[in-house]
């Protein structure tokens, strides 16, 4: 028996194949696949493999079926993390998608996946990097913003990120030095760090504001539920995070407190937005099914109609949310286009 070679994306080819608004239809068509129950998770749903002692490497592979598509994929990332230095978001880590025909079991690609990474796992208002970048530039397809304040561990970078975004925007992006400055007042703030520290406090969220939160412990676990709405990706997935089912085994936060996930947001079963005041925490793990259905798309092994024409980045995968937790209305700092 033969098939078609396996085709190889290497990452600077996924630079070439990608544009931003056909993936917010790509990636909300994806949350509609979960909605519809044809999304199917390995079991169990995460491995890894972590040896810290001599080597502080981490090994985590996760896989899943779209039926809709179909296509059978695994994300697979091997990075460094020794407490001091983590390349977990770095171009010198392993990242890759490896891509299936689930009919036949053939191999259809195997796709580099930094960029995915990088930006779908977004943030732009409370940090800076390859991610904030992603996130920024998701949130400008929205809205307009009349400023931007930004910070990050080095002062070096956090400047260099506001001298070149208030050049390119032509609006005042803003380097500070606390994370409390960047948060109060914002009507979106954004946290993504590789930290396992608390990043936000709930009392700096203003009445309509929206935190998204990417990563870990961003937002302080007693917030929770302090907040009018919390909206996740996945409670399964996100209750594998220590961080985050120390907090609910603590009894910190239930999952009776949770308002939806998302997917249940964007087919319209579960309200976005119901008050302009309602403050409003998304927090994501990031969900493989996603980065698969990019990849599928990158690698131009699909005919399937939702996705034939389309070019996407998976960093718009927050943006069909922001769409329906944000007011439609002026805002402070930001305003609709």
């Amino acid at each position: 028996m033969t098939h078609p070679d396996i085709l190889f994306v290497p990452y600077r080819d996924t630079l070439k194949l990608l544009s931003l608004e056909d993936a917010m239809r790509i990636c909300e068509e994806t949350y509609r696949m979960h909605a519809r129950g044809s999304v199917v998770w390995s079991k169990p749903p995460s491995f890894k493999l972590d040896v810290a002692e001599g080597f502080h490497n981490h090994w985590h592979v996760k896989g899943c079926l779209l039926k809709d598509i179909p296509v059978t994929g695994v994300r697979m990332y091997n990075y460094f993390d020794d407490g001091a230095r983590n390349t977990v978001g770095g171009l010198d880590c392993t990242r890759f998608i490896v891509l299936s025909d689930p009919r036949t079991g053939h191999a259809l690609a195997i796709v580099d996946e930094h960029l995915v990474y990088q930006l779908r796992s977004t943030a732009a208002a409370a940090i800076i990097g390859s991610m904030g970048t992603g996130m920024m530039r998701c949130l400008l397809t929205m809205y307009r913003f009349e400023e931007i304040r930004v910070t990050s561990r080095r002062p070096e970078t956090r400047a260099a990120f506001a001298a070149k975004w208030s050049r390119e925007l032509g609006i005042p992006v803003r380097a500070l030095d606390r994370i409390e400055d960047v948060v109060c007042g914002a009507d979106i703030a954004v946290g993504g760090t590789t930290s396992s520290d608390i990043m936000t406090r709930e009392a700096w969220m203003k009445p309509g504001a929206v935190f998204i939160s990417l990563a870990r412990r961003e937002f302080e676990p007693a917030g929770w539920s302090r907040m009018d709405k919390v909206i996740i990706d996945s409670w399964e997935m996100n209750y594998l995070m220590p961080s985050f089912r120390q907090m609910v085994d603590g009894g910190v936060f239930t999952r009776g407190q949770l308002h939806g996930e998302i997917h249940e947001v964007v087919a319209g079963t579960k309200p976005g937005r119901e008050r302009a005041e309602e403050r409003v925490l998304v927090h994501t793990t990031g969900l493989v099914s996603q980065d698969i259905a990019i990849c599928m798309l990158r690698g131009r092994c699909t005919p399937q109609p939702f996705l034939a024409g389309s070019r996407g980045l998976l960093e718009a995968s927050f943006a069909i949310i922001i769409c329906g937790v944000i007011p439609g209305r002026a805002l402070a700092r930001a305003r609709n286009p």
